[in-house]
């Protein structure tokens, strides 16, 4: 008898990545119409917690599944996305990452597309892509609530992040390349 070992798709850490993806029009709606920067940074920091906590607990309690693995850095770039667009009404010098942000994430999904429909294996994210994220959500966060930054201070945080981000994308770019190359290693000794 065949069991059937198909994850639920309505996991916790799932709905909390959804509930991620339905606070971005809140976040904009705070900071651009109501100009409510310390409730903007309070949803924010909100956000960046469910994510935390939605990947503690896809591990610790078996709940990780393909669709949470694509859900939750969607839930992520576009909440980033968002913020920086935002913070571009005050902060010229935000569309360095944001550009950067929009390449890498589309270079990325291409490629992990390419990799799922190669060898069938979704990817989640590594320990770099990790740390990037915590450095856009540290440095989004501090934009919005320190309102006379100075040019210096904007420049060597949104540095870090860039040149992290750079790296990251990298480090991705190897790790899916390694994976395709090694599928066609393997699907060449197989024939």
């Amino acid at each position: 008898m065949e069991q059937n070992t198909r994850k639920p798709l309505f996991t916790i850490p799932n709905l909390l990545s959804l509930l991620r993806l339905c606070m971005i029009p809140l976040i904009i709606w705070l900071y651009c119409t109501q100009k409510n920067y310390a409730l903007t940074a309070v949803v924010l920091v909100l956000s960046g917690l469910t994510d935390m906590v939605d990947g503690y607990i896809a591990r610790r309690f078996n709940m990780v599944t393909d669709l949470g693995k694509a859900l939750d850095p969607v839930a992520d770039k576009l909440t980033q996305a968002s913020v920086m667009f935002c913070l571009l009404s005050r902060f010229r010098m935000m569309l360095v990452p944001l550009l950067l942000l929009i390449f890498k994430e589309v270079c990325n999904g291409v490629m992990s597309l390419v990799v799922i429909k190669k060898t069938g294996k979704v990817c989640g994210a590594d320990w770099h892509g990790k740390v990037c994220t915590w450095l856009l959500y540290a440095m989004m966060f501090v934009h919005i609530v320190w309102f006379d930054i100075s040019r210096e201070w904007t420049t060597a945080l949104i540095g870090i992040c860039v040149i992290m981000m750079t790296f990251s994308f990298a480090l991705y770019m190897v790790r899916n390349y390694k994976m395709l190359t090694k599928e066609v290693t393997n699907n060449d000794n197989a024939a």
